[in-house]
């Protein structure tokens, strides 16, 4: 496995630490419960690192068997361009993201560990259909021709750092408390307005990486 390929995957796992629907959901938690946290917190982070984890390891393993009896087409000339039409797709796109000035946030409907757990889920079927990172980096690794003993601790490792913003926040609100108040407040408010933002740079930085890892075969 070469770095340049862990360099890439570990940068479109930055871009999805970007995700709005799991940080907006882990401030509202922050903010709103107070009794057992911790446990609902962890709860609904591994049940959305979890989905995600699944949808990954079967596409990866669709996408093998399919490989193996259509492995030359990704080095062909024909297959590179569309991924090249793609990414350039994609990047244009980005400058005609919709800008959202309010994004309504899944909550939990009650304060149970099952609703973490439905709240978990409704986080990850919103988002799974934008993941564009988390795609692009399945499809690098994918066509890497990786063995499942290289690419499990990859993408587990992908997940985790999905989630490593809301597991910083949660950090700096049991060692600060009251004080992380104002700041959750403002992220929260952020967090809404800038939604439409963060999906155009996640569209033009995926893009770009389709685009450049397309032309050796162009």
């Amino acid at each position: 496995m070469s770095i340049e390929l862990l360099l890439s995957i570990g940068g479109l796992a930055l871009l999805d630490t970007l995700s709005p629907a799991t940080i907006g959901v882990t401030v509202y938690l922050l903010l709103t419960e107070t009794k057992r946290l911790a446990s609902r917190l962890l709860i609904y982070l591994l049940t959305v690192a979890g989905f995600y984890f699944s949808v990954g390891v079967m596409l990866m393993l669709g996408m093998g068997v399919l490989l193996e009896s259509l492995a030359s087409l990704f080095q062909s000339r024909a297959v590179s361009w569309v991924i090249f039409i793609i990414g350039a797709g994609l990047f244009i796109a980005s400058f005609y993201s919709p800008q959202k000035s309010k994004t309504e946030l899944p909550r939990p409907k009650s304060k149970s560990q099952f609703s973490m757990v439905a709240l978990g889920f409704t986080t990850a079927l919103i988002e799974v259909g934008t993941a564009f990172p988390y795609f692009a980096a399945i499809g690098l690794m994918t066509t890497s021709d990786l063995a499942p003993y290289q690419w499990l601790p990859v993408m587990a490792g992908y997940n985790l750092i999905m989630i490593l913003p809301s597991l910083i926040l949660f950090m700096l609100y049991t060692l600060f408390g009251r004080m992380m108040q104002r700041p959750l407040e403002r992220l929260q408010v952020k967090i809404a307005k800038q939604s439409g933002s963060v999906l155009s740079w996640v569209l033009c930085i995926v893009g770009l990486i389709l685009i450049f890892n397309s032309l050796d075969y162009l």
